[in-house]
């Protein structure tokens, strides 16, 4: 089988790219033939200001990997679905955000997709796998966006049921659910940090991209109103900044216990994050799936999240973490308070487990193959 993967791949940052790369090496393991078709510019920089690839390789690229793509030249777009007309069976489109789907559009007309779903023997199967339906902040445009996209595809590939049923409400191609597989910088066969969890440290770990669906505010509330004399490190680069972070610490009087560690942070530098913390929270107001929950649980930490998305049945409430309702920070704080109850950091810390990679991955291309088979 010949299957081109349409989407962002390592060496640009973050684990979209890290899940596009590691599904390519995954999916030639089994013996097909694969490739993967990017980017050379995603988008204006205006869109997305911050680092957009990763300065030293943090996995191992794919190496048949092209990048056609760009987002200055829309003539490419048809010629790619030509292209691949010709020489694929199946074809991946990696949605990412609707920003990309006049590109994919492009792409699916070079296929012959231009009004509707092409009929079994018309060109490659198309398979549109979605690591959100819809973005979490959302504009009018970008429901008939995606909407679009996925009307011409063959089937769609989502992580949750609860993105199923977006999915669905959206276009009648067929919807096929895979639980994400974990995909972190390939370090997930490395043995977790050791947790000393008789010496708590009294930090706190926030991990990732900064957005207003994320929840940082609602943290800062919590730990203003938890263990006075907990702290918390916030890694990550910022959507729009770290000005509104800084102004309601310091608001809340807690500036002195809040560090901001702005920026893209490599792979390297991830193990110490996480052996200086206790836990990791995810205050999350809304989400799908999270890839955190696992890299917590790769470094032997617990996690401290809330109660949307995949999240309740990533963590174990009382077992390996904590769970709270979104967007409530008295429910957060006083989750926090529990934490460092005696004993209660050393059992969560004790049941914690690192994800199985394998198993995960190894169902995840069942349902994908099974998705692009018509």
């Amino acid at each position: 089988m010949r299957l081109t993967i349409v989407g962002p791949t390592h060496p640009y940052k973050g684990g979209i790219a890290q899940h596009t790369t590691e599904l390519a090496h995954r999916l030639a393991g089994r013996g097909l033939d694969v490739r993967i078709e990017s980017w050379s510019a995603q988008y204006p920089a205006r869109l997305y200001p911050g680092q957009q690839r990763v300065d030293a390789p943090e996995m191992e690229p794919f190496p048949a990997t092209a990048y056609p793509l760009s987002w200055r030249r829309p003539d490419g777009w048809p010629r790619l679905g030509r292209r691949l007309r010709r020489t694929a069976d199946v074809v991946v489109i990696v949605v990412v955000t609707p920003v990309q789907v006049p590109a994919y559009l492009g792409i699916l007309a070079g296929l012959g997709r231009a009004r509707r779903r092409g009929r079994p023997g018309a060109g490659p199967s198309v398979v549109a796998l979605c690591h959100n339906v819809l973005p979490h902040e959302r504009r009018a445009v970008d429901e008939p966006l995606v909407r679009a996209v996925l009307a011409r595809a063959d089937a769609v590939l989502v992580h949750t049921d609860a993105e199923a049923t977006r999915a669905s409400a959206l276009a009648d191609t067929p919807v096929h659910v895979a639980a994400m597989a974990t995909h972190l910088w390939t370090t997930i066969e490395r043995a977790p940090a050791a947790a000393d969890a008789a010496r708590p440290r009294r930090r706190l770990l926030f991990f990732g991209l900064v957005r207003p669906y994320k929840g940082l505010d609602v943290l800062l509330r919590a730990l203003a109103a938890g263990p006075p004399d907990v702290a918390l490190t916030v890694a990550g680069e910022f959507w729009g900044g770290t000005a509104a972070t800084e102004a309601l610490a310091a608001e809340l009087g807690i500036a002195d216990r809040v560090e901001l560690r702005q920026g893209y942070v490599p792979a390297a530098e991830v193990p110490a994050l996480f052996a200086a913390a206790d836990a990791l929270v995810l205050p999350y107001r809304s989400g799908t799936a999270s890839q955190n929950v696992d890299l917590a649980f790769l470094h032997g930490r617990p996690v401290v999240a809330t109660t949307v998305g995949t999240l309740p049945t990533a963590v174990a409430d009382g077992t390996d973490g904590l769970l709270v309702p979104p967007d409530d920070p008295e429910a957060l704080a006083a989750a926090l308070r529990r934490l460092y109850e005696p004993g209660v950091l050393a059992a969560l810390t004790a049941k914690v487990r690192p994800p199985d990679a394998t198993a995960r991955w190894e169902r995840y291309l069942d349902t994908l193959l099974a998705a692009a088979a018509r």
